[in-house]
């Protein structure tokens, strides 16, 4: 099996996206049309690990947009713009194929995306799920539960941990807006 290449995600491959979603997050079902905005709004944050042979043609992918630090949106919800008051790039998946996992694989996606946000965000963000907190450790990320509305992790089950990670860019200008 060859190893996958991180590639943009383009709109054709969010039928690829959607199907192994369903496999790597059963129960946190998100629409396509939350993919073709996510891609739509901010692209540099969408990518997708090509692997000729892998289940759906994709070994992962990985969605990153703006948001506001500790204001991620819900999960399954359209934006339709970036968020105004938009300073932290907020990593809302990075997903592998189970069969793809314990490679090393993931890494690549990850540091994109924390290289794109010390370029031009103050920090980036996420919700750790499945107990993964201390893979995202390795990359800078800390816990900072007093940041979030405990009500905002509900949705994302008992395990979820809000976590931050200081970046390079500290002025909230030097992303797009829509």
């Amino acid at each position: 099996m060859t190893d996958p290449t991180w590639r943009p995600m383009s709109t054709e491959d969010v039928d690829a996206v959607m199907g192994l979603s369903g496999v790597v997050h059963p129960g946190f079902y998100e629409r396509p049309e939350m993919f073709l905005d996510r891609l739509q709004l901010f692209p540099e944050g969408s990518l997708v690990a090509e692997a000729p042979g892998a289940r759906f043609g994709i070994a992962g992918y990985a969605i990153a947009y703006p948001a506001p630090t500790a204001a991620p949106p819900p999960l399954d919800t359209v934006l339709g713009r970036l968020p105004a008051d938009a300073d932290a790039l907020y990593i809302h998946d990075v997903a592998l194929d189970p069969a793809f996992r314990g490679r090393g694989l993931s890494e690549g996606a990850v540091r994109r995306l924390v290289d794109l946000a010390e370029a031009r965000f103050a920090a980036a963000t996420l919700i750790s799920i499945y107990g993964t907190p201390p893979f995202w450790r390795r990359f800078g990320f800390e816990p900072r539960p007093d940041l979030i509305d405990p009500e905002k992790l509900a949705s994302y089950g008992t395990q979820a941990v809000f976590m931050l990670r200081p970046c390079g860019a500290q002025t909230s200008s030097s992303h797009p807006r829509t």
